[in-house]
């Protein structure tokens, strides 16, 4: 089952696409401040690169202690604010920088904390749906499983912010290694059960996990609900029953979300439409430019325009077509 289970983490990884930018990065001294990148619609984060802080979401959830080398990723617009304190802060709404104002990162400064916080977004509508598998709330700490890969890369982002000018234009590196860093949070949420009811749950059952791993070998594969449930051993009543109750959605729509995700991949290395299709189950060019669209939000074509696929060199777009399904599933 653990190969099974690996495969599938290797895929979740290398699925994701996000895409990072930078709110601010500097320093908070004193108390009374309060930092948020709430009210934005959007997904967000905060590295503390010394000191420590309090995380608030105005839920009524517990109030969370970050210390030096610990990193939060907030996958949806929580209304939220970063203090000084333990106690939550009257408001933690918009996206703010409150008295006493931010100041320009000194790594040797004591009594501070410094920050780097931003935004996330992902590059297409699988993606999004891969992270909506995701805790709202993924917070990865330095003592993790991955202590020294996440020590040595908030090293890095802490070195960038240091620099001259860091405060007024922040080095696009810090947005680049915030999304290394996103990486080993995913990894820490899969390792610690912590993912939303869907992917985890179906990981943790043998039957499962065997059957989406083929589905990712295989995606071209004949997978109805019926051969489905045979591959899982069950009727198929009790194998949909199942499936549904553990991810949240029937078993085709799971498998036509891995399809076109894999299939995107696929097109941004210049594989042909029609090739594309065939690979990923569809013998009608047509329903499956109608089933990409529905899920990344754009035509097949037009995708690959967007993201600059072409054929790699002495291959025409109609050759063979492994090599892309092989770095879209590894």
């Amino acid at each position: 089952m653990q190969a099974h289970t690996d495969k599938i983490i290797h895929w979740l990884l290398s699925s994701l696409e996000p895409v990072s930018s930078i709110f601010h990065v500097g320093q908070y001294c004193g108390d009374g401040w309060r930092a948020s990148t709430a009210g934005r619609a959007r997904a967000s984060f905060h590295v503390v690169l010394h000191g420590g802080c309090w995380l608030h979401i105005s839920d009524g959830r517990a109030s969370v202690p970050l210390a030096e080398g610990d990193a939060v990723f907030l996958m949806r617009d929580l209304p939220h604010a970063l203090t000084s304190g333990a106690t939550p802060p009257a408001r933690t709404g918009d996206a703010v920088r409150t008295a006493p104002a931010m100041q320009r990162f000194d790594p040797d400064a004591r009594d501070a904390v410094g920050l780097a916080c931003g935004f996330l977004a992902f590059r297409n509508g699988s993606s999004d749906w891969i992270a909506s598998y995701l805790p709202d709330c993924v917070v990865v700490r330095r003592g993790s499983a991955a202590a020294e890969q996440i020590h040595a890369i908030v090293g890095l982002i802490r070195a960038e912010a240091a620099k001259p000018g860091s405060f007024d234009e922040p080095s696009p590196l810090i947005a680049r290694l915030t999304e290394l860093l996103f990486f080993y949070a995913v990894r820490d949420a899969v390792d610690d059960d912590s993912l939303a009811s869907g992917l985890a749950p179906l990981m943790r059952r043998a039957e499962f996990a065997s059957l989406i791993a083929a589905v990712i070998d295989r995606p071209g594969g004949p997978w109805t609900t019926d051969a489905m449930a045979s591959f899982a051993h069950m009727s198929r009543a009790t194998f949909f029953k199942r499936f549904v109750d553990a991810c949240g959605q029937p078993p085709a729509q799971f498998v036509t979300l891995i399809r076109m995700k894999i299939a995107a991949e696929m097109l941004r290395q210049g594989g042909a439409i029609a090739r594309v299709a065939e690979w990923v189950g569809y013998q009608s060019e047509s329903a499956f430019a109608h089933a990409f669209k529905r899920t990344v939000g754009l035509q097949p074509g037009a995708y690959r325009r967007e993201q600059g696929g072409a054929p790699p060199l002495g291959r025409t777009a109609d050759g063979p077509h492994a090599a892309g399904a092989n770095a879209a599933l590894h």
